[in-house]
């Protein structure tokens, strides 16, 4: 796997688009992401069906095409630096194939940031306009809204990218399934997403050589199997540099979804690193996906060659 292009950092005074690719967004949590994003010092324009549900599935934040455009328009306007996805839930499949990748690959790089759901983007990125993503807080999510560190994580992504290049598992969380040192392109995401991505015009050919971010929710530990052996059997684990994992919120003891992790990771012979801290968890870190980097699962430590955004 190839690093790929960098977007540029934000600036004091940005302006930054808030989408819904997905899920509906309950408007008082948008307003309190909103006003993060301005204490920030960015300039938040929210775009017409955030707040949006669609007519009989009330699970989407409006028709797919509406969601797509939202995207679409906020992606091709020169004044927008970045696009925030305001939540994940589900949708985000639905609408991603009538986005128009050459219309967006000719507005030029900047910054997709989000997770859960919009995994299924975050590949489509890395594989369609070839730029690097920041895999992070919703800018509407729950946790997002009441912690700093996830806050303060993000926001150093954002603008001081330097400041982050070594990213360290969160405490207590920690610790090592699989010791040992890899280097690689991180790749990743939502695990149930991944595997509901296989086939797809979007997803990436395989994790060959990368460093895959695998998390997940409320996935029990026999669908969590059924994930992984999907991935494992479709070859898409074949050359797997490391793999660093993420929270497993709602799924079952943590000793219960470790033995899964060990059953069906532990054998592939590279190293992997537990409960780094990123994902559906209190305090998430902002993890760059289509980065060059270099995973001690000793340490508890990827380091990035380069700052995530240029």
């Amino acid at each position: 796997m190839k690093q790929l292009l960098r977007p540029p950092r934000l600036a004091p005074g940005a302006r930054v688009a808030v989408v819904a690719p997905s899920g509906p967004v309950p408007e008082e949590r948008l307003q309190a992401g909103i006003d993060v994003l301005r204490g920030w010092d960015l300039d938040p324009m929210v775009m017409p069906h955030v707040l949006g549900r669609h007519d009989t599935l009330g699970y989407l934040a409006g028709t797919d095409a509406e969601r797509a455009a939202d995207l679409q328009n906020a992606w091709c306007d020169p004044a927008v630096a970045a696009v925030l996805c305001a939540r994940g839930g589900y949708g985000a499949q639905r609408m991603v194939d009538l986005l128009d990748w050459d219309a967006m690959r000719a507005a030029g790089p900047k910054v997709l940031a989000g997770f859960s759901d919009i995994t299924v983007l975050h590949q489509a990125f890395a594989t369609r306009l070839g730029l690097v993503t920041l895999y992070g807080p919703a800018a509407a999510g729950v946790d997002f809204l009441k912690n700093a560190r996830a806050q303060d994580h993000l926001r150093a992504t954002l603008f001081d990218p330097e400041s982050v290049r070594t990213v360290t598992a969160v405490p207590p969380g920690g610790g090592v399934l699989v010791p040992g040192r890899a280097r690689g392109v991180t790749l990743g995401g939502c695990l149930s997403l991944l595997a509901s991505d296989l086939g797809t015009p979007h997803t990436h050919a395989g994790a060959g050589g990368g460093l895959l971010l695998i998390e997940d929710v409320g996935e029990s530990p026999y669908r969590l199997d059924r994930y992984l052996t999907q991935l494992l059997r479709s070859g898409r684990l074949d050359g797997v540099a490391g793999i660093v994992l993420g929270s497993w919120e709602s799924c079952g003891p943590y000793e219960e979804v470790r033995a899964v992790l060990a059953d069906r990771l532990g054998g592939l012979g590279v190293p992997v690193v537990e409960e780094f801290g990123f994902g559906h968890c209190e305090g998430a870190l902002t993890l760059p996906l289509g980065a060059r980097a270099e995973l001690d699962a000793a340490a508890g430590t990827l380091t990035f060659d380069e700052p995530a955004l240029s």
